[in-house]
């Protein structure tokens, strides 16, 4: 092994467990959970990639109550049909070494009321505030729509009590933890946004109110798995249209931060600066998140990993030089089961992404295709 990587294969304790090594797959939406419940497809995908050697896995995002997002066959964590198929992956993934946790996702204003599960879910398509995202196509929806004015949620409690419930669901499913998605521009990110956050009760206007919702989302999650919780975060922006000026965004987020690592997780995910286009401009608040957040993390068991376009020898190096815990790697577990196997082992990450069947089975309908068909390398 290069002594420039040898960072990243060292032991790090999060939470109650300690993982083999510092590389974490990131959540990858891949949409093969045919109507929301995870099946063998899924049980073969996590089992590939804990036997190529994720130290921790986290889900795709994993859906806390009906929506109806852009995603068709996202999974969903609200049933009992979910919970056993979840159960199949999460003992493949700890029988082939690995851990994993779950990501729990509501997209909030970025569903569509015409969408199935929408409609399946008899609700409305709710958010902080009555404030269209710009932007989004339903693909699968008559004249591929776009986002739509959503409801205001009456009460925010209602969704809390819904993250609860799915952490419930996810030990029983036998996932080691759970990370509360809070970034890309879902419903966590669009409390902490003044853009898409103007209440004027406890939950809108002020910092301290715009930051409620996500920590007692992250309190909510921490009754059920103790320490053995994690949240991303993307102060970026640029996805799903938010984004504050750079002031604000670093006021908000500091605050942020600092009350959730009061309250003892197990990390942190910060993703870098990564545009997004929105209405032909460019979308985001370009800043070092390093940079302007690591410092605010004091609990010395609360662990940072870095997301978006990090490289092995450069994880290795923040690792080395104390400013990340781990790396997250995203887009290399797409196209390789075997990442942290390769990286040790010195074999290329350069196999190319199909990205037709990214989000979407093959043209016959075969699920498994650019899913669970890319190679890993041959070793000696």
């Amino acid at each position: 092994m290069s002594q420039n990587i040898q960072a990243l294969f060292n032991p790090l304790k999060l939470g109650s467990i300690v993982l083999p090594n510092r590389i974490m797959m990131s959540a990858l939406t891949r949409n093969r959970a045919r109507n929301t419940i995870p099946t063998g497809d899924l049980v073969e995908y996590y089992t590939q990639r804990a036997r190529g050697g994720a130290g921790l896995i986290v889900s795709e995002g994993t859906l806390i109550t009906r929506q109806g997002t852009e995603w068709q066959h996202a999974p969903g964590i609200w049933s009992s049909e979910q919970v056993a198929g979840w159960k199949k992956v999460t003992d493949a993934v700890h029988a082939n070494g690995s851990f994993i946790y779950s990501q729990l996702w509501h997209v909030g204003r970025v569903a569509h009321p015409d969408a199935p599960e929408q409609k399946l879910a008899g609700t409305p398509v709710y958010a902080p505030s009555a404030i269209s995202a710009r932007g989004g196509a339903f693909r699968f929806l008559p004249g591929r729509p776009g986002y739509v004015t959503p409801t205001e949620v009456p009460d925010p409690n209602v969704i809390i009590e819904q993250f609860k419930q799915a952490a419930l669901n996810a030990k029983e499913a036998g996932f080691d933890g759970v990370e509360l998605h809070g970034a890309n521009g879902y419903l966590v990110t669009q409390f902490l946004d003044y853009n898409s956050n103007k209440r004027t009760d406890q939950w809108g206007g002020s910092i301290e109110n715009r930051s409620r919702f996500g920590l007692e989302a992250l309190k909510a999650l921490i009754s059920v798995f103790g320490r053995n919780v994690g949240v991303k975060l993307s102060p970026g922006g640029g996805y799903n249209d938010v984004g504050m000026e750079l002031q604000d965004t670093l006021d908000t987020y500091r605050y942020f931060i600092t009350e959730a690592d009061k309250l003892g997780l197990s990390y942190f995910t910060l993703v870098r600066y990564s545009p997004s286009e929105v209405d032909g401009k460019q979308r985001a608040i370009e800043h070092d998140v390093l940079e302007s957040y690591r410092s605010y993390v004091k609990d010395p068991e609360t662990k940072i990993f870095l997301n978006s376009e990090v490289t092995p020898e450069e994880g290795a190096k923040l690792i080395e030089e104390g400013k990340i815990d781990g790396a997250s790697f995203g887009r290399y577990w797409v196209s390789h089961p075997d990442v942290t196997k390769r990286i040790k082992f010195g074999k290329p990450l350069d196999t190319p992404v199909n990205y037709v069947t990214v989000y979407n089975p093959g043209a016959d309908g075969e699920w498994g295709a650019g899913y669970t068909d890319y190679p890993e390398a041959q070793y000696d």
